[in-house]
C-alpha cells in the first residue's frame, strides 16, 4: 500500500526466495549439528525411537495451518478475493478452525476482538504518522535531496544495497519492523528505483532487511521472543543467532546479484 505495489505480485515474488532461504537455514542446521554432535543428543535419541508411520501421522497437526494458508492465498491466487477480502476469508477460516477444536468461546471472541482493535489502532496511528512524515518530506524535497546526494556518491547498485543493509541493521537496534518500513519507504524507494531495481524486488529486499533487523540487539523483537521461550540470556541468544544473520546478509547480496530469483515468478504469472 505504501509503495503502490501489487500485493499479489509480492506474495508470488516471495515464494522462491523463501524456499531457498529456508533450505539454506536447514543446510546450516544439518552442518552445525553434524560438526558438533553434542548439540542435539536427546532430540536425536528420541527421534530414532519414532517410526516413519508415526512421523507421517503427525503431519495431521499441520492441517489447521495449511487450511488457513489455503483460505488466504488460495482465494487470492484463484481470483476469488482481493487482498482485503482474503483477510476476511482468513478470519472466517480461523473461526471455523477454532470451532472445530472446541475453543470458540465468548471469552475467546471478546479477547480476539479487543486485540484486533488495539493492533489495528496502533497500525493506523503509525501509518498516519508515516503519511504525514512522507508528505512533509516530499514538500521539503527531502527524498529528492537524499537521492541526489546518494547519486553524487557514485555508488554502484550493489554498493547501494550494501549501504542499505547496514542502514536497516542500525535502525533495527532501536525500532520495530513495521515502524522501519513506514518511516523509510518514502525516502528509500525512489533511490532504489533510480538505481534500476524493480519495486517488487525491493519489497522482498525490505522484508528480509527488516527480518535481519529483528535479531540485532538491543531492540531485536525476535530475540526477546526467543528469550521468553528459553529463559536464556539476551547476549547468548544474539551470539547463537549470528550465523543466521550472516546467512541472511549473504542471501540478500545473492538476490542483488541475481534479481531474477525474485522477479521470475511474477513475470511468468502476471507479465
Amino acid at each position: 500500500m505504501l509503495g503502490d505495489v501489487s500485493i499479489l505480485k509480492l506474495f508470488t515474488a516471495g515464494v522462491l526466495p523463501g524456499l531457498l532461504l529456508a533450505g539454506t537455514f536447514m543446510a546450516w542446521v544439518m552442518l552445525h549439528t553434524t560438526l558438533d554432535g553434542t548439540l542435539v543428543p536427546e532430540a536425536e535419541a528420541k527421534l530414532s525411537q519414532v517410526s516413519w508411520r508415526e512421523r507421517f501421522a503427525a503431519l495431521k497437526d499441520l492441517a489447521p495451518a495449511l487450511f488457513l494458508i489455503a483460505c488466504v492465498l488460495g482465494s487470492m491466487y484463484g481470483g476469488l478475493a482481493t487482498p482485503s477480502e482474503a483477510a476476511a476469508v482468513g478470519v472466517l477460516g480461523a473461526a471455523l478452525v477454532a470451532w472445530a477444536q472446541g475453543s470458540l468461546t465468548q471469552q475467546v471472541i471478546r479477547d480476539v476482538v479487543m486485540g484486533s482493535v488495539v493492533t489495528c489502532s496502533m497500525i493506523a496511528l503509525i501509518v498516519l504518522g508515516a503519511s504525514i512524515l512522507g508528505n512533509a518530506a516530499a514538500f521539503l524535497g527531502i527524498p529528492q535531496s537524499v537521492a541526489a546526494f546518494v547519486k553524487g556518491l557514485g555508488l554502484s547498485p550493489f554498493l547501494l544495497i550494501v549501504v542499505l543493509i547496514g542502514f536497516y541493521l542500525v535502525l533495527g537496534c532501536f525500532l520495530d519492523g513495521f515502524s522501519m518500513i513506514v518511516m523509510t519507504l518514502p525516502i528509500v524507494l525512489p533511490i532504489v528505483k533510480a538505481a534500476g531495481f524493480d519495486d517488487v524486488w525491493f519489497g522482498i529486499f525490505l522484508v528480509l532487511a527488516v527480518e535481519m533487523a529483528q535479531i540485532t540487539p538491543p531492540v531485536g523483537f525476535n530475540l526477546f521472543v526467543i528469550q521468553g521461550l528459553t529463559d536464556d540470556g539476551l547476549g547468548y541468544i544474539a551470539r547463537v543467532t549470528l550465523p543466521y544473520l550472516l546467512i541472511m546478509i549473504g542471501f540478500v547480496l545473492l538476490l542483488t546479484l541475481c534479481p531474477s530469483i525474485v522477479t521470475i515468478l511474477p513475470k511468468l504469472l502476471y507479465g
